[in-house]
């Protein structure tokens, strides 16, 4: 029976000591929590994120929403696809520019808002923060990205 080996010195920092850690565990957290509160709405996260920002402003081009979403269009046309059949989404071309792809709202697109207004208290409670300490968080982590991009 070989020996037992001992443990190795720590040579490094530990994990608990990693903030893209941190941030990662804390968005898998993230998604548990939405999943059950998205599922009474029938839907993914990434389509939650595509019906935030068509609520703020409808009639944006696919290009606007991958740019504010950080998504590809490779990735984002399968996904606005199935929100189309599902009747929440319309596609077109923009007559001024053929290249661009246009997304508006259906009338059932626009219902479900009133669904989903419940989602952000709940996510906030969730978290234990104050709406400011959650801007403010907020705030850095983004500031965070905008320097990690650069």
């Amino acid at each position: 029976m070989p020996a037992a080996q001992p443990p190795l010195p720590p040579s490094g920092p530990k994990l608990s000591e990693f903030l893209c850690f941190a941030l990662y565990s804390a968005s898998h957290a993230f998604n548990r929590l939405y999943k059950p509160l998205l599922d009474e709405l029938g839907l993914t996260y990434p389509q939650y994120l595509v019906m935030v920002t068509l609520w703020e402003r409808d009639d944006r081009t696919v290009g606007e929403i991958g740019e504010q979403l950080f998504l590809e269009s490779n990735t984002l046309t399968p996904l606005l696809k199935r929100m189309e059949a599902a009747g929440l989404v319309s596609r077109s071309r923009d007559p001024a520019d053929e290249r661009q792809v246009r997304l508006r709202l259906t009338g059932e697109g626009r219902a479900l808002l009133d669904k989903a207004r419940s989602v952000p208290p709940c996510v906030l409670e969730a978290t234990g923060l104050t709406a400011q300490q959650a801007r403010e968080l907020t705030d850095q982590i983004g500031a965070l990205r905008t320097t990690l991009s650069r």
